[in-house]
């Protein structure tokens, strides 16, 4: 299991890392202007992400370890979101940044163990009054929505540079926690940047921390980093 998660570290890194030589490399031979078009994007993005705790020895994910743990903190994400402009120069405040509003949707899949399956141990136990082990591939998952402002400084250039000062986050954990709650809120801190590698498209890289509520008794608390793709519009 150490091996499969340092793989999908090393995805979520790689993957930032060809981002980021990608808009160096591009920049080297592009001038630096950029087509925002109206200024609004769509965007996919996908990289690495990790829990601050992991959720082994619960009910739902390993029948409190009875036949293994289903533990580890590290996964991958993927997801899509829109920016749309709110303001070219913050409401007046600051020329040449934009204040744009995120809306965002998050695909989290933080890592899977055969062990031993709660529904499958429950039944029997309710049937034959003996407490039998099933295992069975248990999946961890986790699905964030997101509503932020996001500061994107120097309009006009092709590189630019934009950060998130805090957002609302809604989360769905799967499988629910031992109190069988799968909602939770938070919210998100983040940046990064993008560059204009030709008309409308753009690369990106962001890096952003969860911090979430515990509403379901378990903690949700996550950071993640990885590259993105956006087209404005």
């Amino acid at each position: 299991m150490m091996r499969v998660r340092r793989v999908v570290r090393n995805i979520g890194m790689w993957g930032a890392g060809l981002a980021i030589a990608a808009v160096f490399g591009v920049a080297c031979v592009q001038p630096a202007s950029a087509e925002e078009g109206t200024g609004n994007m769509v965007f996919f993005k996908g990289g690495f992400m990790n829990l601050n705790q992991d959720r082994s020895g619960q009910i739902f994910t390993d029948t409190a370890g009875i036949a293994g743990a289903n533990g580890g903190n590290a996964g991958w994400y993927a997801g899509a979101g829109l920016d749309l402009v709110m303001s070219k120069d913050v409401w007046g405040g600051m020329d040449k940044t934009w204040v744009v509003g995120e809306i965002g949707l998050q695909f989290n899949s933080i890592n899977s163990n055969r062990v031993n399956n709660a529904a499958g141990s429950i039944a029997t136990r309710t049937l034959t009054d003996t407490l039998a082990t099933d295992p069975q591939k248990v999946q961890l998952t986790m699905v964030t929505i997101d509503v932020a402002p996001k500061i994107k400084f120097m309009e006009g250039s092709a590189f630019r540079p934009w950060v998130i000062p805090i957002g609302l986050d809604i989360h769905v954990i799967s499988p629910p926690s031992n109190r069988t709650q799968y909602l939770d809120l938070g919210v998100q801190f983040g940046g990064g940047f993008e560059y204009a590698v030709w008309k409308a498209f753009k690369v990106g890289v962001d890096a952003r921390y969860h911090l979430t509520a515990r509403l379901t008794n378990t903690n949700n608390d996550y950071f993640q980093v990885g590259p993105y793709i956006g087209i404005s519009f």
